[in-house]
């Protein structure tokens, strides 16, 4: 009897132990699932934040070819505040009456873009920005012309030069405007930049036209 009451005796004790071993058991259980669980969780987050940021930057560049409003309005503002720069530099020190002519057309017509394009910077509420890609480059190698201007003395050659500078920054600029044409989504600022084109185009053409028929007599 002793023997059998000390038998039950420890049966709960052993259930009991048994009990809190399984309990423990499942706690631990249950946190490894929750922990794989919440990093299963953590890991998909990640993917998908990560999937996110690069359709993002793919549909930005398949949208714009590198082009956006700020840069296509920085390098619009660029390029006609160095070519009215330098066109009235041209008025004072060209020698020959036909590209001093030439210069004064320019300053008229650049200025004109350049006030379209900042009344059509206003509409789209859009800034334009000078600081980086290719306004910041135009405006770098014009800093760097007009110095070589400033110094140069008036004369044939300086004629010479200025008009070969006119040809081939005209032909850069009409690249540029041809490729953000291309690559805008808004109807405004595609019609504009057609507009500019055009302008460009009879720029570059008229210089050549000096070179040719004026400067080489």
């Amino acid at each position: 009897m002793h023997d059998r009451n000390s038998m039950i005796g420890r049966i709960p004790r052993l259930s009991t132990t048994a009990l809190l071993l399984v309990g423990l058991a499942c706690a631990k259980g249950d946190r490894a699932a929750d922990s794989a669980q919440a990093r299963a969780d953590s890991a998909a987050a990640v993917r998908s934040d990560s999937a996110a940021g690069t359709v993002a930057r793919t549909d930005s560049a398949a949208a714009t070819g590198g082009w956006t409003e700020p840069s296509i309005f920085g390098y619009t503002t660029a390029a006609n505040s160095s070519e009215i720069a330098e066109a009235r530099l041209a008025e004072k020190k060209a020698t020959n009456p036909t590209v001093k002519a030439f210069a004064r057309q320019l300053v008229a017509d650049h200025e004109a873009m350049l006030k379209d394009g900042q009344a059509l910077a206003g509409k789209l509420n859009a800034t334009a920005d000078t600081a980086t890609g290719a306004a910041h480059d135009l405006l770098n190698d014009a800093r760097d012309h007009m110095k070589d201007l400033t110094d140069k003395a008036a004369g044939a050659d300086w004629d010479e030069d200025f008009i070969e500078h006119e040809i081939d920054g005209h032909q850069k600029v009409l690249d540029k405007l041809q490729d953000a044409a291309k690559n805008t989504t808004n109807a405004d600022l595609r019609a504009a930049l057609e507009k500019a084109t055009g302008k460009v185009q009879q720029h570059l053409t008229k210089a050549k036209d000096i070179k040719e028929k004026t400067l080489k007599k």
